[in-house]
């Protein structure tokens, strides 16, 4: 004879295996709408240097240089923490706010409190633990030619990544912040390697070739590497010698980004 605690005991079944379902649906809705950034940890090195020798506008950040790498590893599901030598606010550069230079994602994080905070608050690099990430990058912006070849610290970081299989990249004047690294033998990490960076051609072009303390090209050229530039300055031109993997100019950005995320998954 069919009882009602019967009765009770199969709809708690039915109910259970509804919701049960069911949360599980939702769960994978959740994930399809929010990928879990489950690849990784990418560091990405600013400026804090921002005044020129005799121009009255400033330097810093070039804005770009970020944004642009920061939405390819973003989609490729990979997290970043911002850094700076000193840590704390990162200056971006008047001209790299220009209308020409600026696209729409580029807009979008300057109307973006919470990515501009960051920007505010970079953390230090005492605080950071190379062994979290998988690659280092190192955006450019004419202030790194300051900050970013004498910084003990990030070199040190930098050289920790690559030594334990990470991918150490940089764009434009960026790349001025692998000149110090060194490898297990204490010769220059690039020496040998084919890289790239922002051009003595290029640096004629902007007109702030009396600016700067240092040729980019010359420099790298002096530690050994086997420099290449685009055949027509201002265009994208991406190296990839391995685990380097660097960029000649503002306009190399976004292409640097696909070849960083490309090679970090060959490295999973």
């Amino acid at each position: 004879m069919f009882k009602v605690w019967d009765f009770q005991r199969w709809l708690t079944i039915i109910f259970a295996i509804f919701l049960t379902t069911n949360v599980a649906h939702a769960a994978e809705s959740d994930k399809a709408q929010s990928p879990t950034k489950a690849n990784g940890k990418i560091l990405v090195v600013m400026t804090n240097h921002s005044a020129y020798p005799s121009r009255s506008d400033k330097t810093g950040l070039w804005l770009t240089e970020l944004t642009h790498f920061y939405d390819v590893a973003l989609a490729a599901g990979y997290d970043m923490d911002f850094v700076s030598p000193l840590g704390g606010q990162v200056p971006l550069d008047e001209r790299s706010l220009k209308s020409i230079y600026l696209d729409k994602s580029a807009r979008d994080h300057l109307a973006d409190p919470a990515f501009m905070q960051r920007l505010k608050t970079t953390l230090a690099p005492n605080v950071i633990n190379p062994s979290q990430y998988k690659a280092i990058y190192y955006t450019g912006g004419h202030g790194t030619m300051w900050d970013f070849p004498t910084n003990k610290a990030l070199q040190n970081i930098s050289e920790q990544i690559y030594r334990q299989g990470g991918i150490v990249s940089a764009v434009c004047h960026g790349v001025g912040g692998l000149l110090p690294l060194q490898d297990e033998y204490g010769k220059p990490l690039i020496a040998g390697r084919i890289v790239t960076g922002f051009a003595n051609i290029e640096e004629t072009l902007s007109g702030i070739k009396s600016q700067v303390p240092f040729s980019l090209q010359n420099g790298l050229i002096e530690r050994g590497a086997n420099y290449k530039q685009a055949f027509v300055p201002f265009t994208s031109y991406v190296v990839s010698d391995d685990r380097i993997i660097t960029g000649q100019n503002p306009q190399s950005s976004k292409e640097i980004a696909e070849a960083v995320v490309k090679r970090l998954s060959t490295t999973q």
